[in-house]
């Protein structure tokens, strides 16, 4: 068997190497006996202090780590990734002396400009994955926008529910019953209607543009604002799944495309409308009706007063009911009553008497039938329908507040009502088509109007300076 470790060295054995050899054993005059060389009678007293000199070689590490702990560690990476910058100046560059390391950056060339531009690009290398990130975010959010996925997402029945809406716009091209059109009614068609179709694709809802020319059963009785009881009959069969429909005359304008109908209106139906009559009453109708065999809810002011109830939502205007827009659900409640609107006794007996047609038609209806009266709402008339200058007065600029337009409450949508009537209707259309553009412009398109406007006020103040001298020297002639 071979030797675990060679022979002592010194003279009567031992060991040289310090810890494994007592210095005091070699002081005694008497010598140790070293008997075995492969360690197994070595002295008692050597061997503790070389275990004991090991025990504290052991105890002690040789080195200390750093950032052992997770928080030294994180705070370790964040410091490294941050940009560094030396203390040179043009006076000072002495390189050999602090040797340029990681993270460290030096200018190419000389100047305030080559040093911005290296640390700029000494930053964009550093957080080159946060910048990259952005930019797909960025492009992401873009390509939604631009997309049709915005449209579909807020149309599905889980999400935005869109799809429970469908907006019915009479376009009425060709003039209809009473004259062929001109250039301005059809300019105030094409707004009319690229404005239905921009808000209904935005917010995924249906649209149904009804051409009211094709409907000639009805030209020879002069009837043609009957017509929209039919319509809505006719969309009920064709949109099975929906829920509310809206009706939109072609003079009507939204204003505010950024507002949807869930959170304008229908996600809180109760406090958007009223039941009572009573709130606002130009009609000076009698409500509640009286009667000996009516139920509790037509004997009350507010029906039930659930908003699940309420089948037919109608503005009011200064006049009575203004059917230029209005919402109506589906149920068998709203059957019965598009039967007995649409019933001939109504338009072909009382068409000559009833100047405003299937609106004093409804009028009526509600007067006379207590069962229409719990499940109809009425709804504030610039929440849905406000009128410019000229409709329910206001000609002399005192608007009322209950039925004209207000840029600064920046309402829904204006329907320019009566414009036939002794006023500019394209002039209207498209004086609230620009200040509907001008109020929703993006930041980027404001941030540019701002500069033109700028740029158009100092050429106009730079042209008076140069015109001045001229007119001065016209003056003195």
């Amino acid at each position: 068997m071979s030797l675990s470790r060679s022979p002592s060295p010194q003279r009567g054995g031992g060991w040289s190497t310090p810890g494994l050899t007592d210095p005091s054993d070699y002081d005694t005059p008497q010598r140790r006996d070293y008997s075995d060389l492969n360690g197994s009678a070595l002295n008692d007293n050597a061997w503790a202090a070389a275990k004991a000199k090991s025990q504290r070689v052991r105890n002690t590490p040789s080195f200390t780590t750093r950032n052992e702990g997770f928080f030294s560690r994180q705070k370790r990476k964040i410091s490294a990734t941050l940009p560094r910058f030396n203390s040179f100046t043009s006076d000072q560059k002495d390189w050999n002396t602090e040797k340029l390391g990681r993270g460290r950056w030096r200018p190419v060339g000389d100047g305030k400009w080559s040093r911005l531009r290296t640390l700029v690009g000494n930053i964009l290398r550093k957080f080159k994955l946060l910048i990259a990130m952005v930019v797909i975010i960025a492009l992401t959010t873009v390509l939604w926008s631009k997309s049709n996925m915005t449209s579909r997402y807020r149309r599905a029945a889980h999400f935005g529910g869109g799809s429970k809406f469908v907006m019915i716009l009479a376009a009425n091209q060709g003039g209809g019953v009473m004259e062929w059109k001109g250039p301005r009614e059809w300019a105030i068609e094409r707004d009319s209607v690229r404005n239905k179709k921009q808000y209904a694709a935005k917010w995924g809802y249906e649209l149904e543009i009804v051409d009211m020319s094709t409907k000639k059963r009805y030209a020879h009785e002069w009837r043609e604002s009957w017509e929209k009881v039919d319509t809505i009959r006719n969309c009920l069969r064709k949109y099975p799944d929906a829920e509310w429909f809206w009706w939109l005359d072609l003079n009507t304008f939204i204003m505010e495309p950024s507002y949807s109908l869930q959170s304008h209106i229908f996600n809180n139906l109760a406090d958007n409308t009223y039941r009572d009559i009573n709130v606002y009453n130009p009609l000076q109708i009698t409500h509640p009706p009286v009667g000996d065999f009516l139920d509790p809810n037509s004997l009350s002011p507010v029906g039930d007063n659930k908003s699940e109830s309420i089948n037919l939502i109608v503005p009011q205007d200064c006049s009575g009911f203004t059917l230029g827009t209005f919402f109506i659900r589906r149920s068998q409640w709203t059957d019965r009553l598009l039967d007995i609107w649409w019933d001939p006794v109504c338009y072909e007996q009382k068409h000559m008497e009833w100047e405003h047609k299937e609106q004093d038609a409804l009028e009526y209806l509600y007067t006379n039938q207590p069962w229409i009266r719990p499940h109809t709402a009425f709804i504030p008339q610039r929440k849905v329908n406000s009128f410019p200058p000229g409709a329910c007065g206001g000609e002399d600029g005192n608007l009322d507040t209950r039925f004209h337009y207000h840029e600064e409450d920046r309402d829904f949508m204006v329907n320019m009502a009566g414009c036939e009537w002794g006023r500019d209707c394209w002039a209207e259309i498209y004086n609230f088509r620009e200040l509907s553009n001008r109020l929703n412009r993006s930041r980027w398109e404001r941030v540019k109007d701002s500069i033109s406007d700028r740029w158009r006020k100092f050429k106009e103040s730079f042209s008076k300076k140069a015109d001045a001298p001229k007119e001065d020297a016209e003056k003195h002639d």
